[in-house]
């Protein structure tokens, strides 16, 4: 079962929908022990990190959420879910992140227009599972102003250009988060999330 974190922001049903479209046992709950129970989780994201966090906190399931992205299980965080992985955000100083994978969100430059909203393409580094099987060039949908900056490489899966080169995806063994919407992204989209439908506990 997969479990879809429901902590009461944003539009969440539609990444439990594109799941389900997958033939997939998907559950948007709101349940800690139910999320404790799931075989993969799913943590979503739309808006500001820092409303984000504090809807996660509100709800009860900030624990609940770093313990499926730490305890071995495969987890897939989702545009501000993504963010959320990280330490910090220079979106809501002051207002710290689950910590599961270090490095700090940063805002894109004024260079460009701001968020960025539409269709851009993915550079996906060779061997990551979560990009297997894509496309090339492959298109994903964004909607963001700020973007992660690991502070390893090596955990980075695609990269985009957008006023800066930037991680568009991360995959640290079964923790993986993009910052496109896969759920918005057609069949490139379904084809990302059906790998993680794939993905085995315990797979590095």
């Amino acid at each position: 079962m997969i479990a879809v974190i429901d902590y009461g922001i944003g539009n969440l049903r539609s990444a439990e929908k594109a799941l389900l479209h997958l033939g997939a046992d998907a559950r948007l709950t709101a349940d800690a022990t139910e999320i404790a129970r799931a075989d993969q989780v799913v943590l979503p994201g739309v808006g500001a990190f820092g409303a984000c966090m504090q809807a996660l906190r509100a709800s009860g399931l900030e624990a609940a959420a770093k313990e499926a992205a730490t305890d071995g299980r495969p987890f897939l965080g989702i545009c501000i879910g993504m963010q959320m992985l990280f330490d910090a955000s220079d979106e809501a100083p002051g207002v710290a992140g689950l910590g599961v994978v270090p490095g700090r969100v940063t805002r894109l430059p004024s260079t460009v227009r701001l968020p960025q909203i539409g269709w851009n393409t993915i550079e996906v580094v060779d061997g990551s599972r979560l990009g297997a099987r894509l496309p090339d060039p492959a298109w994903l949908y964004f909607v963001h102003a700020f973007a992660p900056e690991p502070d390893d490489d090596a955990v980075v899966a695609a990269s985009c250009d957008y006023g800066r080169r930037f991680a568009a995806a991360v995959e640290a063994g079964p923790v993986w988060a993009t910052q496109f919407h896969p759920e918005k992204s057609g069949a490139t989209g379904l084809r990302l999330l059906q790998n993680f439908v794939e993905a085995r506990v315990g797979a590095t």
